[in-house]
């Protein structure tokens, strides 16, 4: 059985916008006529739209090269091997090691490469080199000529700020910015009514009460209106790359995180202004007295549950809301002005998780031991899979046969299609029938690396979280037991059991590191 794998670059994009025809389709019949031509019984296409540039970006690419590894393709079509990696050295890796494991071939057009002849590997590896050099290539080309165009004061978003629509520039190439004229007058309110004085959430309630909706959401909130308040584009000029995309390592995992970026390009734009420089200069000033004023000499980390506790009904990560004269502990409150999460004692949803985590490991240790004799049939398991294999290979070798019988005229084209269908589906059972058993194993397996791994780990992070001295090395800890916790609280304590727990956590363990 073999598949097709189908994905636009960024070469496809750009002939797409200039008019040719849609590049998938395209792809797919020339991949399908190629099927046809070589007598390839396809299983699966799989489509990707996302142009990124690592695997871990691309959920298609990653399902791929998971079944690639598991031997479920003998071959992949593609119209050319830098369709699957563009990436670093580590991805080209990735992908040259799938195909070798299990001698998967891929097809293009042009040519075959078989992983198991020495001269196709390196061709085929020298094919990836390249395709990572001309990747970095467009990709500057790309970023030059987006600098070009900001400084020329075009606009380069994809999405225009409130207040102001996107629109063509008249006979020349790129994108400008065009005042909206409901939203214009929204976005001098919002500025009026904060040089008066008023903070952000009275400004959000007033522009709620008058019907007011922001772009993409039925409220306002005090994070909508400080991007507004802070965004020179109201004054007719353009900033662009003030945010940065920056890369870090964690477990070996490659991720993403965009940061303010020092030195961003500031130009006079294209656009008229909706807010002259003095209002803009004034809120600024407010904006930084605020800040001051607000600003702790203490940055260290106050909240244990930091990035780990959202609300289950809005879904904002909840806060930390230090004790005063509202409050004689510190809380955890949804910042959602909209939402009626209730907040409760930070050291009350503590003693609550810490309770959970327990009790979900004493479970998850009972039901793992129950199981842990399973692992001694493991042999078994090895033996069927095996079993299995040969007759798939039995029934892979009988759907290659029916086409040289169909050539020697022995099978009309009628029986020709009813054996593909009848081998087809053996193949199919018989593959799904491996997987079955390979999940098995991996549970059994999986529930053997529970026992010998998770929870020591576990029951040495409890017993470390005991002695934790601050916030910070409580959130370190916790984030090794869990991934996430929803948090919903409907009913207020009563003065007479102000203490009680009647809140519901959400708990997800943190079992896949």
């Amino acid at each position: 059985m073999h598949c097709l794998y189908l994905r636009k670059s960024r070469a496809d994009i750009e002939l797409e916008a200039k008019g040719e025809l849609e590049t998938l389709a395209r792809h797919k019949k020339a991949l399908l006529d190629l099927a046809k031509k070589m007598n390839l019984t396809i299983g699966e296409i799989y489509e990707e739209i996302v142009s990124g540039e690592t695997i871990s970006s691309r959920p298609v690419v990653q399902k791929l090269l998971d079944e690639v590894e598991r031997g479920k393709w003998e071959g992949v079509l593609v119209m050319e091997i830098e369709r699957l990696a563009r990436g670093d050295t580590i991805d080209q890796g990735i992908v040259a090691r799938a195909f070798k494991m299990k001698n998967t071939k891929i097809i293009t057009p042009p040519k075959t490469y078989d992983p198991s002849n020495e001269f196709d590997e390196e061709y085929f590896e020298f094919g990836l080199f390249m395709s990572r050099r001309e990747y970095k290539t467009i990709n500057r080309r790309i970023q030059r000529g987006r600098i070009a165009s900001a400084n020329e004061g075009k606009f380069l978003g994809s999405t225009p700020p409130y207040g102001y629509n996107k629109v063509r520039i008249k006979n020349d190439k790129g994108y400008m910015l065009e005042p909206n004229e409901e939203e214009a007058k929204v976005v001098q309110k919002i500025y009026s009514m904060y040089l008066a004085g008023n903070g952000m959430q009275i400004i959000a309630r007033k522009l709620d009460e008058l019907g007011i909706k922001p772009r993409y959401r039925e409220t306002w909130s005090k994070s909508t209106l400080a991007d507004i308040l802070c965004n020179p584009v109201y004054t007719g000029n353009l900033r662009w790359s003030y945010r940065k995309e920056e890369k870090y390592i964690i477990d070996g995992v490659v991720h993403k995180r965009r940061t303010v970026n020092q030195n961003p390009i500031y130009v006079k734009g294209l656009h008229k202004a909706i807010i002259s420089n003095e209002d803009f200069k004034n809120a600024q000033k407010i904006r930084m007295n605020n800040t001051i004023q607000k600003t702790k000499p203490s940055l260290m980390l106050q909240n244990p549950f930091s990035g780990l506790i959202y609300c289950g009904i809005c879904g904002a990560m909840m806060t930390r809301q230090g004790s005063g004269n509202k409050n004689k502990y510190d809380v955890l409150r949804c910042p959602n002005r909209n939402c009626h999460n209730i907040s409760a004692p930070i050291f009350l949803i503590e003693q609550e998780l810490l309770r959970m985590v327990n009790e979900w490991l004493y479970d998850y240790s009972v039901k793992t031991k129950d199981r842990e004799f399973l692992r001694d049939d493991s042999d078994l398991y090895y033996s069927q899979i095996c079993s299995i294999e040969k007759e798939l290979q039995k029934y892979s070798a009988q759907l290659d046969k029916t086409f040289d019988l169909l050539e020697q005229g022995i099978y009309t084209e009628e029986v020709f299609k009813q054996r593909q269908v009848e081998l087809s589906q053996k193949i199919h059972d018989a593959t799904t029938k491996i997987n079955d058993l390979k999940s098995e194993l991996s549970q059994i397996e999986n529930n053997y690396k529970a026992r010998s791994e998770i929870i020591p780990k576990f029951t040495s992070v409890l017993e470390a979280y005991q002695h934790a001295e601050n916030a910070e090395q409580k959130n370190h800890l916790l984030r090794q037991l869990i991934t996430r916790v929803d948090y919903i609280k409907l009913t207020p304590n009563k003065k007479h059991n102000i203490l009680t727990p009647n809140f519901e956590l959400h708990v997800f363990p943190n079992i896949n590191r």
